[in-house]
């Protein structure tokens, strides 16, 4: 199996090129949804799953590369759970992560990290809203009342 210190390479080089909205590197965001879910009481396969939960959605890694990767069946779950599919309603997708064990606590560090005021301000008004009304929306969906 992978260390999670092997994963945490794999994800940084995967999504190298990548930026968040704000410019940023991606990396970042992967970092602070891990450690979120460390702070979380989330255990090595969910650790695992958060520094990989954007990488077959961004094309950072192919679906192929999930199957046959040496991940836990549980971490590999948890990625499969978070990735969105074109054109899924998000009511599927919150359903999705509600019926796989360990994702939620995931998807609850990513979306604690995507809404964070400071985040948000680094972005336009236009944007900061939009982003904001659905990060609310998928936090209801799934029944997370802790907010940002």
């Amino acid at each position: 199996m992978l260390t999670l210190a092997e994963v945490e390479a794999l994800a940084r080089r995967a999504h190298a090129t990548q930026t968040d909205k704000a410019g940023r590197p991606y990396a970042e965001h992967l970092e602070a949804v891990a450690e979120g879910v460390r702070a979380r009481g989330g255990d090595a396969e969910q650790i695992a799953a958060a520094w990989l939960h954007d990488a077959i959605e961004d094309d950072a890694l192919s679906p192929q590369w999930l199957a046959t990767a040496d991940l836990t069946d549980r971490t590999k779950a948890v990625v499969r759970a978070l990735t969105k599919r074109p054109g899924e309603p998000q009511e599927a997708y919150a359903q999705r992560i509600l019926a796989t064990p360990g994702a939620l606590l995931v998807k609850e560090s990513d979306l604690a990290h995507n809404a964070d005021p400071a985040r948000l301000a680094a972005l336009d008004e236009a944007t900061r809203q939009r982003l904001t009304r659905k990060y609310a929306g998928m936090r209801s969906l799934l029944g997370i009342t802790e907010t940002p």
